[in-house]
């Protein structure tokens, strides 16, 4: 394996090792209202007739077809969610609303808008009526004991919405993730405060909370750190036992108050990688302790997006058994880019649907650019440099 300068590796064997290291989280049961986004571990088979009576599928009049050409006299009423036991008899019809149960001896019925009723007798006006029309049979979406989701199917809002139509109340999923965020450093204060001298207000545990938000993913805790090596041992210590991954946030590098690499070390952590051939995040650092992974990532907000994006997103992948990993598209560059061989860029784009465009800083630690980007252009560690209109790699952001 080539690792390059200073024992750096490839942004492909970076993730190699991610995903070779990332395990699937083991199944459970997981309320309904709380699975959302997952997937399903299980086939799930219908307990239930859905529908399980005949129901009608409109407001209208019950009857029954042999009943057309003749007189047919009003007799009752059936509303959705009656218990009621109404018979429909040769003749007769009964008034009934949408979700309601077609009453015993109907099997037909007629919308109110192609009928009236004169001296409680109806009068049919639609020539299209056929046997049948407006009513849902048993089991006409779906009959007990068929097939109604199969494992690996992903929970959207309408596969939640028809699970519950059956009463099912849980389900067994590959669950989410349990991350941990600690955020390190002396110079940083929370949003909402005033500015202190020397001071930065920390965003990062704020912009990876939102990527988590998109995922569907609640389950996240966040520690806040000082550059302190006993303080960042014992909350690395009790996040590792909590957690199925764990990010560190800054004092990943050679610095007097880097500690993350020592810290990680110290609390067992089983080094994988240090140092990324790219730009920006070149000092990821990446390790494990049993199936939970550590990611140590710099502290430039730039550089902890992007790394999250590149490497954090394929763990969790693995992990939840889902497809997360970014979009990846060929497009245009409508400007001339440059840089040195040896290194990966990642760089902020805007892509508009035909090109994509690089908007001024694109240095690590300014987020203006990243707030405009809707991707990640790419430019291969091989590659000195792009033409306008040349086609680039870009990773769609979410």
């Amino acid at each position: 394996m080539q690792t390059g300068p200073a024992n750096m590796i490839s942004t492909e064997e970076a993730k190699y090792f991610i995903v070779e290291n990332s395990t699937q989280a083991a199944p459970g049961m997981t309320p309904l209202d709380k699975a959302a986004g997952l997937i399903l571990s299980k086939d799930i088979y219908a307990p239930i007739n859905i529908p399980g009576f005949p129901q009608s599928g409109m407001d209208g009049y019950a009857l029954a077809w042999s009943s057309i050409g003749k007189p047919i006299a009003i007799t009752g009423e059936q509303a959705a969610g009656a218990d009621l036991h109404t018979q429909v008899k040769q003749g007769t019809a009964v008034r009934i609303f949408t979700g309601a149960v077609v009453p015993e001896g109907a099997d037909t019925v007629v919308i109110q808008e192609k009928s009236k009723v004169v001296d409680g007798f109806l009068h049919i006006e639609d020539e299209k009526l056929k046997q049948g029309d407006n009513v849902r049979s048993t089991g006409s979406e779906i009959a007990e004991g068929a097939l109604a989701l199969y494992a690996g199917t992903k929970l959207t809002p309408a596969a939640i919405g028809f699970l519950a139509g059956m009463g099912i109340a849980a389900v067994e999923v590959i669950p989410a993730a349990r991350v941990s965020i600690i955020v390190t450093g002396n110079e940083l204060q929370d949003p909402g405060t005033p500015p202190e001298s020397g001071k930065v207000y920390e965003s990062n545990s704020f912009a990876l909370l939102a990527v988590f938000k998109q995922l569907h993913m609640d389950g996240v805790t966040v520690y806040k750190c000082k550059d302190d090596p006993d303080t960042l041992t014992q909350v690395l210590t009790s996040a590792l036992d909590t957690s199925d991954i764990v990010l560190m946030i800054g004092g990943v590098s050679v610095g007097d108050y880097d500690f993350t690499v020592k810290v990680s070390e110290n609390c067992g952590v089983q080094k994988l990688f240090h140092k990324i051939r790219q730009k920006p995040g070149k000092p990821i650092f990446f390790g494990r302790k049993n199936n939970v992974l550590f990611f140590g990532l710099p502290g430039n907000p730039a550089s902890v997006l992007t790394c999250f994006y590149e490497y954090v997103l394929p763990a969790l992948e693995k992990i939840m058994a889902q497809t997360l990993a970014l979009e990846i598209k060929q497009a245009p560059i409508s400007s001339p880019y440059k840089k040195p061989a040896g290194i990966t860029h990642f760089l902020k784009g805007i892509f508009d649907g035909q090109e994509v465009h690089l908007p001024g800083g694109q240095e690590s630690y300014k987020m203006n650019s990243f707030a405009r980007a809707n991707c990640l252009v790419m430019i291969p560690e091989l590659v000195t440099g792009v033409t306008a209109g040349e086609k680039v790699e870009i990773h769609l952001l979410p």
